[in-house]
């Protein structure tokens, strides 16, 4: 349970900013495996009574850093249309969450979550950034599928790939998934 949910302000911005870059300095400095809440304490300038106060323990701590580091930084890029925009975002989800990193953060944010915050928090980035290109495509007058309905079909299977069966993943299999979703795709393209 991460009790770090929302962005505090003044000093305990500053403590959970200092940690969090901590946990990545660390991380790539010494591995993940190396950490330890006095590592992490020492580096940040703060001693270990304020991460266990303030996470409980490594296991939130790596959960926390990982839900920020899994926020999107900017909008979906408007790609013209529909399907362009779908088919963009859903390759760099993929890219960005099959990438050795992107595993590692999953797991994190799974495992030190044990009352499910962090992975509702997860899932809404991705329902925002979906929301966002659903939008467009209803401006410019495109029939759009429900932000739940491309969740179920295209973020539920990917997820469940890139965690359980990575093997051979790439982009094809995003383009097919919002291919047929839209369905714009040949029964015989499978």
């Amino acid at each position: 349970m991460s009790r770090q949910m929302v962005r505090p302000g003044g000093r305990s911005a500053r403590v959970q900013a200092s940690v969090h870059d901590a946990v990545r300095a660390l991380m790539s400095e010494v591995g993940r495996d190396a950490l330890t809440v006095p590592l992490v304490a020492q580096r940040a300038g703060v001693t270990p009574s304020t991460i266990y106060r303030r996470w409980g323990d490594l296991k939130e701590l790596l959960s926390d850093v990982a839900v920020e580091r899994l926020r999107p930084d900017t909008v979906p890029r408007d790609q013209g249309d529909l399907l362009a925009d779908l088919t963009a975002w859903a390759e760099q989800f993929l890219d960005e969450m099959a990438s050795v990193s992107g595993r590692a953060y999953i797991r994190d944010a799974l495992l030190g979550d044990p009352d499910g915050r962090n992975a509702g928090q997860c899932s809404a980035y991705a329902a925002e950034q979906i929301d966002v290109i659903l939008g467009r495509a209803t401006e410019r007058g495109e029939d759009a599928p429900g932000v739940e309905t491309v969740v179920d079909r295209v973020v539920a299977p990917l997820m469940y790939r890139i965690l359980f069966r990575p093997a051979g993943l790439d982009g094809t299999y995003a383009r097919r998934l919002v291919a047929e979703l839209l369905g714009t795709t040949d029964r015989d393209d499978r």
